[in-house]
């Protein structure tokens, strides 16, 4: 398991990682991409824990996405399963897992301010904190996509699931997008990934 790690963490992450992944007896899959999640955790019926998480993430995302999961993990086994999934519990748990990775042997130096901010009071998604996000994009192998704060006002961008919008004005944080085909409104992240259609 540890070889494998290597492939998908920073080596300086892999053997503490491996630890967290023994310690609390996770089957750890890696899986091909979905596009609405990076990972996922969940209790199988024999009582096991599974815990998924995408091939395709960059070493960073890879890492704080698993503990992300194993802190779900940890959270209902100490506090039981009637908290809130991204609760205060949670959040604590998250935070006291990931604090050993917080290092320069780990992630790189531009990153280090960001996710210590990030880590105050961590979010359900890494992709909803806009600057830590489009950080650790830069990790990411090049594509084709735009960011939706990269569409003019009014052009067009087509999402994963072929559907077509217009991009409309920024509201507080997020922008408002018109779906073509039905006229219904959405809220969209600036950093989220779409084809524009110019």
């Amino acid at each position: 398991m540890e070889d494998v790690l290597a492939k998908y963490v920073p080596s300086a992450a892999v053997s503490p990682i491996f630890q967290l992944v023994q310690t609390h007896h996770v089957h750890l899959k890696i899986v091909n991409e979905r596009v609405t999640r990076h990972g996922d955790y969940r209790k199988r019926e024999d009582g096991s824990h599974q815990i998924t998480v995408n091939a395709n993430l960059n070493p960073y995302r890879f890492l704080i996405t698993t503990v992300h999961e194993i802190a779900h993990l940890v959270a209902f086994g100490t506090y039981g399963n009637t908290i809130k999934p991204h609760g205060k519990e949670w959040k604590q748990t998250f935070q006291r897992l990931m604090l050993p990775f917080l290092r320069p042997e780990v992630f790189p130096q531009q990153l280090l301010p960001l996710l210590a901010r990030h880590f105050k009071n961590p979010k359900a998604s890494s992709d909803t904190d806009t600057p830590l996000s489009l950080a650790l994009k830069q990790f990411d192998p090049p594509n084709d996509k735009n960011y939706i704060f990269e569409i003019p006002l009014g052009g067009e961008f087509r999402l994963y699931n072929g559907k077509i919008f217009k991009r409309g004005k920024k509201r507080v944080k997020r922008y408002e997008c018109l779906e073509v085909a039905t006229g219904r409104l959405y809220l969209f992240n600036p950093n989220a990934e779409v084809e524009f259609l110019k």
